[in-house]
């Protein structure tokens, strides 16, 4: 019975938040290696990118609230996200034709593609705080349990009750769903090919006749999609604040340099890895080593590495690690 209520609190307190989490982080690694791996920089900006898609969406989702419109059980933002995709479509691609296109023709050192997508950052930082502010914005509705400790608890006799909420399933359905008409687009489609061959082959891809600005504007959208996307379900599972999303680019960063910049599955690896490793180094692990371990051997202390506070240099430290020892990642990606 002890070792069963040690293992609903690791699922509770450990493996569910952190497959949710994952799923947040993959998609947003999955933009950013798209953009590393097709127009060959590193943007900066993704985290603010998500949170003007998710800015916009909670604003639509705030218009459906006030004519009574609601999906049920379900967040009601799920309805206002193709509004927040289409207008980080449009920006993205406006940004692109008034910003990173020129430094592109100039052909212009990578380098100098990082810094102008930094400028791009604290612009859009900018405009998201300007229109809703630096604090919380709630935007969550429809049913917060799918199922809840106390009903666990009822149904199992168990001591430790088990609390899933809807918007991590949600999270995970929806990654996987987003994450498989992907692949089937890079892989089945002509302009999917296209754009693997683009980021293969660059000249090759020219010679064959590749329209250069098509595989850009597509890329873009994709990129746009994946970051709103993942800026709702990150803010629906946990919270929307612009300083948090600023912050999101270093775990989304490790997560695709960790599975291989430029691989979309060591994107998703990446960002499970990442997931996972912060949880479990944050986590205090006393309440699942009194189940487990014999009374003689319990720990009186909390048992945790990290403080929560210090969840993001969890990321920077296993970031360092892998630039220093295996820079191309898990999947072999393209050398940072």
């Amino acid at each position: 019975m002890d070792l069963l209520n040690a293992l609903v609190a690791f699922g509770n307190f450990v493996f569910v938040p952190a497959v949710a989490y994952g799923s947040q982080l993959a998609l947003g690694a999955l933009a950013v290696t798209l953009i590393y791996g097709i127009l060959r920089f590193s943007n900066f900006a993704h985290g603010d990118t998500m949170a003007l898609g998710t800015m916009v969406t909670i604003i639509a989702t705030w218009g459906l609230q006030s004519v009574g419109i609601s999906l049920g059980p379900l967040p009601t933002a799920l309805f206002a996200i193709p509004v927040g995709i289409a207008f980080t479509a449009v920006l993205v691609l406006g940004t692109d034709r008034l910003v990173y296109r020129f430094y592109r023709k100039q052909k212009v050192a990578p380098v100098i593609m990082v810094i102008v997508s930094i400028g791009v950052m604290f612009i859009y930082n900018g405009l998201t705080r300007l229109v809703l502010g630096p604090d919380d914005q709630n935007f969550a509705d429809g049913e917060r349990f799918l199922i809840s400790a106390r009903d666990f608890k009822a149904m199992t006799g168990l001591s430790e009750g088990l609390a899933i909420r809807t918007t991590q399933v949600l999270t995970v359905v929806t990654a996987i769903l987003v994450v498989a008409a992907l692949f089937w687009f890079l892989n089945r489609t002509r302009t999917g090919k296209s754009m693997r061959a683009y980021s293969d082959n660059e000249d090759l891809a020219l010679l064959s006749g590749i329209d250069p600005e098509r595989v850009v504007r597509v890329t873009w959208i994709i990129v746009a999609a994946l970051a709103t996307i993942a800026g709702v379900l990150y803010g629906l599972d946990k919270t929307y604040k612009p300083f948090t999303y600023f912050q999101l680019v270093l775990p989304i960063f490790a997560a695709a340099i960790v599975g291989g910049l430029g691989s979309p599955l060591g994107a998703i690896a990446g960002g499970f890895v990442i997931a996972f490793s912060e949880v479990a180094i944050t986590y205090a692990w006393k309440k699942v080593l009194v189940y487990a371990l014999p009374e003689p051997l319990e720990p009186s202390g909390l048992m945790q590495l990290l403080s929560t506070d210090y969840k993001f240099a969890v990321s920077f430290v296993i970031l360092v690690i892998v630039l220093l020892f295996r820079p191309t990642g898990l999947f072999k990606g393209k050398s940072v």
